[in-house]
């Protein structure tokens, strides 16, 4: 893979999963694979592994929301020049909000926190959901990067929901 990923890890309680820096690498590789993407040699994103405290200053200074969230991705595109190394964006996840929504859904913490990375990953490279044919496109395209490593389908139960 051409892209490097520069992972920070200010919160320890990502100890509990000591393997995410390797599942966020094999995640972001499938992402890459499965979307076709093709980030110029040298490129790179960052992640941040940290909690809800500071995913939550984070989303209340960018989004107006003063609450945590699982997962925030701040995109750096349309910077593109072709052929040229560049910064895609970052990504900041929140341990205890991901733990808890695994815990609701029933998914393992490595599973759902496959997901939120390959989620975050996707809004880098211009993928959305705020419309209802965007949502379709995206979760069709995190379905097939999370069967190819192995992880169940996040949205299974959404279908009969809607």
């Amino acid at each position: 893979m051409k892209l490097s990923i520069e992972i920070s890890v200010p919160s320890a309680r990502w100890r509990a999963l000591p393997r995410a820096r390797a599942m966020a690498r094999e995640t972001i590789a499938a992402c890459v694979a499965e979307s076709g993407f093709d980030a110029p040699a040298g490129s790179e994103i960052g992640l941040r592994l940290t909690d809800d405290a500071e995913v939550r200053v984070l989303n209340a200074r960018w989004r107006g929301i003063d609450e945590p969230t699982n997962v925030l991705s701040f995109s750096a595109l349309p910077v593109q020049r072709a052929n040229e190394a560049q910064m895609l964006g970052d990504i900041a996840l929140a341990y205890e909000t991901l733990a808890r929504e695994a815990e609701a859904s029933g998914a393992s913490p490595a599973d759902h926190y496959c997901h939120l990375v390959a989620h975050g990953f996707l809004h880098l490279i211009g993928y959305d959901h705020q419309t209802d044919e965007e949502a379709e496109r995206m979760e069709e395209l995190e379905r097939r990067i999370l069967a190819r490593l192995g992880v169940s389908d996040p949205y299974a139960g959404a279908a009969e929901e809607r």
